[in-house]
């Protein structure tokens, strides 16, 4: 999904792995995954609902809604507006990228999607990503109402990758979006890049309120009150956010962020944070003729490529059935290894290899997602029947 640019075809054989920022290699661990379902395609994200917790909704990229009953996957689509979403066959970073349901969604029946569309614009814009608004229908709680959408927020992409696409309330109430760079590589948009440019909202995570049309901004946006800014700014110097999520119990908001070259990072986003790229990938300098972000803040975790090639980021586990790892940080690469991150004694993040890794070429891991017990779902594309599969990790 967030494939580094024309590295699709090398579906190498990852070497062994180098211990760095004290993290330790592969170890046992008492985890497994469970099969949820194999009949999926390209599932790109998982969200469920206080109102119906027995069903998981899944993203297929290619524009469809899926809904999962007590492990079962009905055949209708929640949602599927495939005819409007972008989505070429084969390797394809636009399509249906993102979905959250509204905080009162048990009461106002709406939900929100992030979607590559067509744009009208013409020479210098790809596609158009859309942040929509659906209500599901008053008659039926397994079908959307597709007469009920709303556009919420439309940013313009020159080129058709690094998307973002990761769509979260907080426990604020708001909604923030995952955007990125523009696509291409090096950031090469104006003179130093999308993601330290405030004006435009490519390389960001956003925060806005939905609950006025088409959005209102929070009044303690860290750009609220700036000429030179886009309001809707949270954070920025991001060059793929591809999944990002909010520790349920501490509110943290953890964000992989997909490298260029060498390095794949995980940040800890805070309030007007500037994450560096493109002058830094990782804890490394990349552009160094640029301006220098002054106090960017350093990634709490990298890794090099070769471990990996594209960040797949993941949730905290809360859940209670693994006590042993709960508190961690459960993420991926795109292509096989599954690790764990935990701050040690010394307030310094450890990672940990998982025993539910697999060797490239097995599968791709495309997302991650979490229930209302906080359980940990994992979303991948088994590369020998091509069948899109949900697993769960259980003991």
């Amino acid at each position: 999904m967030r494939l580094n640019e024309f590295l699709l075809p090398i579906l190498f054989v990852l070497v062994v792995p180098v211990a760095t920022f004290g993290q330790k290699t592969a170890k046992t661990d008492p985890v497994k995954l469970k099969l949820i379902t194999d009949e999926l395609s390209h599932p790109t994200a998982m969200a469920v609902t206080k109102k119906e917790p027995n069903l998981l909704f899944v993203c297929e990229q290619e524009g469809r809604i899926r809904i999962i009953e007590n492990g079962k996957l009905i055949q209708t689509p929640f949602l599927d507006i495939s005819g409007e979403v972008l989505k070429k066959e084969g390797y394809e970073e636009r399509g249906l990228l993102g979905l959250t349901f509204h905080p009162d969604y048990a009461t106002n029946g709406k939900f929100y999607i992030y979607c590559s569309v067509s744009s009208a614009k013409g020479k210098g814009t790809d596609h158009q990503s859309e942040v929509r608004e659906y209500t599901v229908s008053k008659t039926n709680g397994r079908i959307a109402d597709e007469t009920k959408m709303r556009q919420v927020l439309i940013a313009d992409q020159p080129q058709s990758n690094h998307n973002g696409g990761c769509l979260q309330f907080g426990a604020d109430g708001f909604l923030y979006i995952s955007i990125g760079d523009g696509g291409g590589q090096n950031d090469m948009h104006g003179e130093y890049g999308n993601a330290q440019n405030l004006t435009n909202l490519l390389g960001k995570i956003s925060r806005i309120d939905v609950n006025k049309e088409p959005y209102a901004i929070p009044a303690d946006n860290p750009f609220v009150n700036a000429a030179d800014a886009r309001p809707e700014i949270y954070a920025y110097g991001f060059r793929n956010p591809w999944r990002f999520s909010f520790d349920s119990k501490t509110n943290q908001l953890f964000a992989g962020d997909v490298g260029q070259d060498k390095y794949e990072e995980v940040d800890l986003v805070t309030k007007g944070g500037n994450y560096g790229w493109r002058t830094f990938e990782g804890l490394h300098s990349y552009r160094p003729n640029d301006p220098q972000p002054k106090d960017h803040i350093l990634p709490i975790m990298e890794y090099p490529h070769t471990e990996g090639i594209s960040i797949t980021g993941g949730y905290v586990y809360h859940g209670k059935a693994i006590p042993s790892l709960n508190g961690k940080y459960v993420f991926a690469d795109f292509m096989g290894p599954v690790w764990n991150l935990s701050k040690g004694s010394d307030n310094k993040w450890v990672r940990t290899k998982m025993s539910i890794s697999r060797d490239a070429g097995y599968w791709h891991i495309y997302s991650f997602g979490e229930d209302l017990k906080g359980d940990i779902y994992m979303l991948t594309v088994l590369l020998e029947s091509d069948k899109g599969a949900l697993y769960k990790l259980v003991p």
